[in-house]
């Protein structure tokens, strides 16, 4: 029987962005800033100076040094017990994050298979039965069932299945292991 396959976006799903870009901003601007900034805005316009996002994301090292969001790597492994993960990421965008998240995977997400991960620059293109992502405009597009993993960016939009962190994930799967629908 084939089992039914899960994309799970990188950034904001699996590595905890929000807090990565917090602890640059810090750091290159000596300003400490709370997570309350991203709250129903675009992350490049969340800080004061509004090139810094743009500035981390062509910085080299900053996606290889993303923290791990937390209960990922253990839900991922429970995931992978009853479905086909792929990790899908529009890494074509900032060149530099190719080699660091593929570098970033193997260290935190070593039992996930080169052959399960999608690099990519438009998600459309993905079929999978579900799609975890953060940002709408790769859950407007999917095929399968979204699951919109809560971002402050998101937290205006209702229009999608959501999961505040990864535990919510997993009772929404187990949902589908047992036959429950989850709705659209």
């Amino acid at each position: 029987m084939k089992r039914k396959t899960i994309g799970i976006d990188m950034d904001g799903v699996l590595a905890d962005i929000e807090a990565h870009w917090l602890n640059w901003y810090e750091r290159d601007y000596g300003v400490r800033l709370g997570p309350e900034i991203f709250l129903g805005v675009k992350e490049s316009e969340a800080f004061p100076d509004k090139e810094a996002v743009l500035k981390f994301v062509y910085s080299p090292g900053f996606f290889r040094t993303l923290p791990v969001m937390e209960g990922a790597v253990a839900a991922v492994k429970k995931l992978s017990e009853d479905f086909e993960i792929y990790i899908v990421s529009a890494a074509m965008e900032f060149p530099l994050s190719l080699f660091e998240k593929r570098e970033w995977l193997a260290e935190h997400f070593p039992f996930i298979s080169w052959k399960n991960i999608i690099f990519c620059g438009d998600k459309s293109i993905i079929d999978t039965d579900y799609l975890i992502d953060d940002h709408c405009k790769n859950l407007d597009h999917c095929k399968g069932s979204p699951i919109m993993f809560t971002a402050g960016h998101n937290t205006n939009h209702t229009h999608h299945t959501r999961a505040n962190n990864w535990q919510e994930v997993l009772t929404l799967m187990e949902a589908d292991r047992c036959g429950t629908a989850i709705c659209r």
